[in-house]
């Protein structure tokens, strides 16, 4: 999802997006080799910043990216020079109406199963994770959805993600700690927010400034994955903070 806007900021940042285990090109064993877990994900990306010598960085935080991300925060704040959010959720009223079914998976997954697969990994979930409630279908490449689609189809992958996700929960469990985190350090922030959504709400957005008042928040026409739409926007503005963020302008 990030190849859109890394060829807008490579010519002045050293830029680094792993898949997880599990997803795009990285290995993807099965659960019973490996604990699908985000305590693990967490551990397996710390350990390749390691590898790397990242002992200074900002976090460029979407979607799974901010359960992953924080943790790492909490883990080594000391290397965090910033976070960026767009479309990761810390907080309940960002969690949209879609979580009632996500949630009763977490309570029963055994009879709720079914359901979550209806509710996220189906092609219809797929295709409306992308377009949500845009008001410009038209806009969008349907392969961003049916090649999402084929990733989750593929041999083990509905195990896996479903694996996953039921550990989603220790996330909503762990948000009194992200947001205090956020509180004591008040790191520089940007959030970038796709407003047509259908997953993760807007107030979600404009909770991050109870936590970090100086949170520079910004709500665009665009939807779950908003570099989809607004790409270039999103590069500007990225642009612009890191600029500030090292006292000059771009």
């Amino acid at each position: 999802m990030w190849e859109p806007l890394l060829p807008l900021l490579a010519d002045k940042y050293h830029l680094i997006a792993p898949d997880y285990p599990g997803f795009g090109n990285s290995s993807a064993p099965p659960p019973s080799d490996f604990t699908y877990t985000f305590d693990n994900i967490a551990g397996v990306i710390g350990e390749f910043t390691a590898k790397l010598g990242l002992t200074d960085y900002v976090l460029f935080m979407q979607d799974y990216g901010g359960p992953v991300g924080f943790r790492m925060a909490l883990a080594h704040p000391e290397r965090v020079r910033a976070v960026m959010i767009q479309n990761a959720v810390s907080h309940q009223q960002g969690l949209s109406p879609l979580w009632e079914a996500r949630r009763k998976y977490w309570a029963d997954p055994a009879h709720e199963l079914e359901a979550l697969k209806a509710n996220f990994t189906s092609l219809e979930a797929t295709r409306q994770r992308h377009l949500g409630s845009s008001p410009h279908p038209e806009r969008y490449d349907p392969d961003t959805w049916t090649d999402e689609y084929a990733f989750l189809t593929r041999p083990g992958q509905p195990e896996i993600q479903t694996t996953l996700f039921l550990d989603y929960r220790t996330n909503v469990a762990s948000y009194p700690t992200w947001q205090d985190w956020l509180r004591k350090t008040r790191p520089p922030m940007l959030v970038v927010w796709g407003k047509y959504d259908p997953s993760f709400a807007v107030a979600g957005a404009a909770a991050y400034r109870d936590d970090v008042p100086e949170a520079e928040i910004h709500i665009l026409e665009a939807g779950h994955f908003a570099l989809d739409e607004a790409t270039d926007e999103i590069a500007s503005l990225v642009r612009d903070f890191l600029a500030r963020l090292d006292g000059h302008k771009d």
